[in-house]
């Protein structure tokens, strides 16, 4: 689509409605493998490089797993293709007494992605070191996997049938914390955590950055997840990617010809798949309606997606504002500077009776007006497109404001996000916000225009009184 063409999406999203800020974080967990620190998406996670405490020293069961698995184990190292030097790394393990390497996607997005840049390398426990072939990568649950030029002693298996796991569990996590050296950890299992969009295990225990596309083992030896990210916010609460999807992907490199000479278009199918999946789950069910004042707002709470609320009202400020924010716990990590696939929505409820018609009006319009849309200098994303009307749904005069940003390098893929303000009360107005990020077009024109409708005026409770 033309950029000259987002002036009419408003208007056809305000028709189809019936009628002629940035969002608050959730806190989610993040990509911890690459050094220096990925940007993480949620203010309550970000990479464990942040935090260099040392590990405990393992135990003699942790000692004997380590010995036996030390030379499966790999760095997997991200570099500069002009000069060779260092840009992140992360860990990798050797399947079976193949050439196969398990590892994250975060961990080689940059030469996934930009190959004619960087190239990957591994080292392994005694040094040896040789070029990295990339096969196949999996963004939506952070798994690659990569081919390399020795073969495993075939410590680490990925069988059909994969060993239970249940609560309490011992698992041993390998990798190369902070660039220091090979080493292994221990801690829990602790269940699936649902609240991310795809299964996590839970691993009480650390789990340090260089560490990520490191396996986590039982005391047997099976590879029960693949080591991905932590909590900052926590302690000792960090998470794996269930081995049974590094098990799906190496059955497709099984499968598949020559890997792909660019994986953008891999990653952009991917992400298309993501956001039908996504929207189709958010919107199966009519949104939830909250009341603020005499309005009501539309919400969303599920496993997916979290809802918190906050007021000024003990404040000594000349008005009140109420804040109601929902947003999905987890994002899909794309590169250091861009994760997506992801849906939140805010409402603020402003009110006054001290500050006079016009300087609330005043207040109401700067609020409106200091709400961001995103940079016009991004590499990732095209500037903001945006249009402004005056709208009007089923109960509501609106003040709204459509803007639309394409991906540079993924085409088909644009972030969405509609501010809407109430317009019939001189002391009174609801603003309220939905931002949809990595969707198509049409399902971002469709999750804005269920929002624009959702927006409403309670019915009044008075009634006349006879005669």
């Amino acid at each position: 689509m033309k950029l000259s063409d987002y002036a009419f999406l408003l208007a056809s999203l305000c028709a189809a409605a019936g009628a002629h800020a940035a969002p608050a974080p959730a806190p989610a967990a993040a990509p911890t493998a690459s050094t220096p620190p990925i940007k993480p998406p949620p203010a309550t996670a970000a990479p464990a490089a942040t935090e260099h405490a040392a590990l405990p020293p393992p135990s003699s069961a942790a000692q004997k797993l380590y010995t036996a698995a030390r030379a499966d184990i790999l760095q997997v190292r991200v570099l500069l293709k002009n000069g060779r030097t260092q840009s992140s790394v992360g860990s990798g393990f050797l399947i079976g007494t193949g050439d196969l390497v398990v590892s994250n996607y975060h961990v080689v997005s940059q030469f996934a992605l930009d190959p004619d840049t960087y190239v990957g390398e591994w080292v392994d426990t005694s040094g040896q070191r040789g070029n990295v072939e990339l096969l196949a990568v999996d963004v939506l649950h952070d798994l690659a996997v990569l081919r390399v030029n020795r073969h495993g002693t075939g410590f680490f298996k990925m069988p059909e049938a994969l060993a239970p796991l249940t609560q309490g569990q011992y698992l041993y996590s390998m990798g190369n914390p902070l660039d220091l050296g090979f080493a292994i950890s221990e801690g829990s299992y602790n269940g699936v955590v649902t609240r991310s969009f795809y299964d996590q295990l839970m691993f009480t225990g650390p789990i340090n950055s260089g560490m990520s596309g490191g396996p986590s083992v039982t005391a047997n030896g099976d590879v029960a997840g693949i080591n991905v990210s932590k909590r900052l916010d926590g302690e000792l609460v960090s998470f794996l990617v269930p081995a049974r999807y590094a098990q799906q992907l190496l059955a497709k490199v099984a499968q598949q010809g020559k890997p792909p000479k660019d994986f953008k278009p891999l990653v952009t199918a991917q992400l298309l798949a993501h956001q039908e999946v996504m929207l189709a789950r958010l919107l199966d069910m009519p949104l939830s309606l909250k009341a603020m004042g005499p309005y009501r707002v539309p919400v969303r709470e599920s496993d997916q997606m979290r809802c918190w609320g906050r007021s000024n009202v003990k404040s000594d400020k000349p008005y009140m504002l109420d804040n109601t924010s929902c947003a999905m716990e987890s994002a899909i990590f794309i590169s250091g500077a861009l994760q997506t696939g992801q849906v939140s929505m805010r409402h603020e409820f402003l009110r006054s009776s001290e500050l006079g018609s016009l300087r609330f009006s005043e207040l109401a319009s700067a609020s409106f007006k200091n709400e961001s849309f995103g940079s016009y200098k991004s590499v990732n994303l095209t500037g903001p497109q945006c249009t402004e009307q005056f709208v009007k749904n089923k109960t509501l005069l609106l003040r709204a404001v459509l803007c639309v940003r394409a991906y540079r390098k993924f085409t088909g893929l644009y972030d969405f996000a509609l501010l809407a303000a109430s317009t019939d009360e001189p002391m009174m107005s609801l603003q309220s916000r939905i931002d949809a990020r990595g969707v198509s077009y049409a399902n971002g024109m469709r999750v804005t225009r269920t929002f624009l409708e959702a927006l409403s005026r309670a019915p009044s409770t008075t009634s006349s009184r006879k005669p």
